[in-house]
C-alpha cells in the first residue's frame, strides 16, 4: 500500500494532551513483532526508532526504542500516545536531543521535553483542514514546522514557536500559494527554508539562528523543486527535481546543486539517475550525497561520492512502499526507513557505515 500523503486528509482535532509513563513501569525489552515507522539519530552511534507492534486495541501499539551502539542493541524507552494512521501516512519522529522529541502523523503534532516520557499536543494556529505536516525540527530556541494545506488553492506555510510552546504560529512572509505547493527546511550547520509552487515559483531564505532570516538565491531553477540537506564543512547541497513522473511514470529528472557557503549562489552538476520518485535526500559530505527514490514497487538509493560526476544505485527489498528519514549523522554513517509497519511487505531500517556505498538491515533485539 502506498502512503496517501498528498490526498485530502480527514479532520483531526489538535487538542493538547499529556500522557505519563512512569519509568519504573516501562518495559525495556523490544516488543514482539516490532516494525519500524521512523528513525532519528543524534550521532553515528546514538539513534532512536519509533515503531509499532501488534496488540489488542487499537491493533497496533507504538514504542520508542533507543540505541547507544549503532543498532547492535536496543532498549525500549517509552510508549508514545500516537496511533498508526488509517490513511497510511508515516508517523514521523524527530529527536532534537536527549530531552526534546517530536512526533507527527501528518495532522497531529506531539512534543516531549523529558526524553519521551511525557507527551503534549502542539496546535497550529489558524491552520485549515485538510493539511499535512511534512517537516518538524528545531533551530536554536525555535521549533519550525512546514505545513501544506490541500485547499483550492494549495498553500504551504512555515510555522514557528519557542521551544516548549503548545501553539505554533505562521511566520509572516513564509507562505506560497498555487495549484501545488511544497517546501523544506534544514537546520544542521545553519537554517535553510525553501518553498515553491507549481514548478514556477521558488523562494529561499537562510538564517544563522532561526530567528532572523535573509532572502538568498534559490538553490534550484524555478522549474524544479528543492530538497535540502544540512551544511557539510561549510558547503550547502540541495537536490533539484522536476515534477514526478517525468519523463515517464516512475521517474524523476533531478540534479545535485551546491553552494560554497550559506547564502551563496548554487551551481549544478551533471544529471543524477532518474529512476524512481523522490522520497528523501541527504548529504554525507560536500561531495557525497544519497537520494532515496521509489518506483515500480522497488526502493532505490542513488549515491555519489564525487559531487555528482558518477552515481551508484542500490536496490533495496521489494517492499516498494516508501523510503523515509534518509539522514547522515556523520560523513560515513547513514540511515533510512524502508516501508511502513502495516504495509504488505512490512518495514525495516537500513544503515550504512561507508557513506552510502553499502547498506545493511538493522535487527531490533
Amino acid at each position: 500500500m502506498k502512503p496517501n500523503r498528498w490526498a485530502a486528509l480527514a479532520a483531526t482535532a489538535l487538542t493538547a494532551l499529556a500522557v505519563c509513563t512512569p519509568p519504573a513501569a516501562a518495559d525495556s525489552l523490544v516488543p514482539k513483532g516490532f516494525a519500524p515507522a521512523s528513525t532519528s539519530w543524534t550521532g553515528p552511534s546514538r539513534g532512536f526508532v519509533l515503531g509499532y507492534s501488534p496488540c489488542g486495541e487499537p491493533g497496533w501499539c507504538a514504542s520508542l526504542l533507543s540505541t547507544n551502539d549503532g543498532g547492535k542493541r536496543w532498549r525500549r524507552v517509552g510508549s508514545p500516545p500516537i496511533s498508526l494512521p488509517d490513511n497510511h501516512n508515516q508517523v514521523k519522529l524527530a529527536v532534537i536531543d536527549e530531552h526534546d522529541v517530536f512526533l507527527s502523523d501528518g495532522t497531529r503534532l506531539l512534543s516531549s521535553h523529558d526524553g519521551g516520557v511525557t507527551w503534549s499536543g502542539v496546535r497550529l494556529a489558524g491552520v485549515r483542514e485538510p493539511f499535512y505536516i511534512s517537516k518538524i525540527t528545531e533551530a536554536g530556541a525555535r521549533v519550525l514546522a512546514m505545513v501544506t494545506g490541500f485547499g483550492s488553492p494549495s498553500t504551504t506555510t512555515l510555522y514557528a514557536g519557542l521551544s516548549g510552546a503548545r501553539v505554533l504560529l505562521p511566520v509572516p512572509g513564509f507562505t506560497v500559494t498555487g495549484s501545488a505547493t511544497y517546501g523544506d527546511v534544514a537546520t544542521s550547520g545553519g537554517v535553510q527554508v525553501s518553498m515553491g509552487a507549481d514548478y514556477r515559483v521558488q523562494k529561499y531564505w537562510t538564517s544563522s539562528d532561526g530567528l532572523t532570516f535573509a532572502a538568498a538565491p534559490p538553490p534550484c531553477p524555478s522549474d524544479s523543486s528543492a530538497l535540502l540537506s544540512g551544511i557539510r564543512r561549510g558547503r550547502v547541497l540541495a537536490l533539484c527535481s522536476g515534477g514526478p513522473g517525468t519523463p515517464h511514470p516512475g521517474a524523476t529528472v533531478r540534479r545535485l546543486w551546491r553552494a560554497p557557503k550559506l547564502g551563496g549562489r548554487f551551481t549544478g552538476t551533471a544529471q543524477a539517475p532518474i529512476l524512481g520518485v523522490n522520497q528523501s535526500f541527504s548529504a554525507a559530505s560536500p561531495t557525497a550525497a544519497t537520494i532515496a527514490a521509489e518506483g515500480g514497487g522497488t526502493g532505490f538509493l542513488h549515491s555519489t561520492v564525487d559531487g555528482g560526476v558518477t552515481w551508484r544505485t542500490t536496490e533495496l527489498s521489494g517492499r516498494g512502499v516508501c523510503l523515509n528519514d534518509l539522514d547522515f549523522p556523520d560523513e560515513r554513517v547513514g540511515v533510512v526507513v524502508d516501508g511502513l509497519p502495516d504495509a504488505e511487505g512490512g518495514s525495516a531500517v537500513y544503515r550504512t557505515v561507508d557513506g552510502g556505498g553499502t547498506w545493511r538491515e538493522l535487527v531490533f533485539a
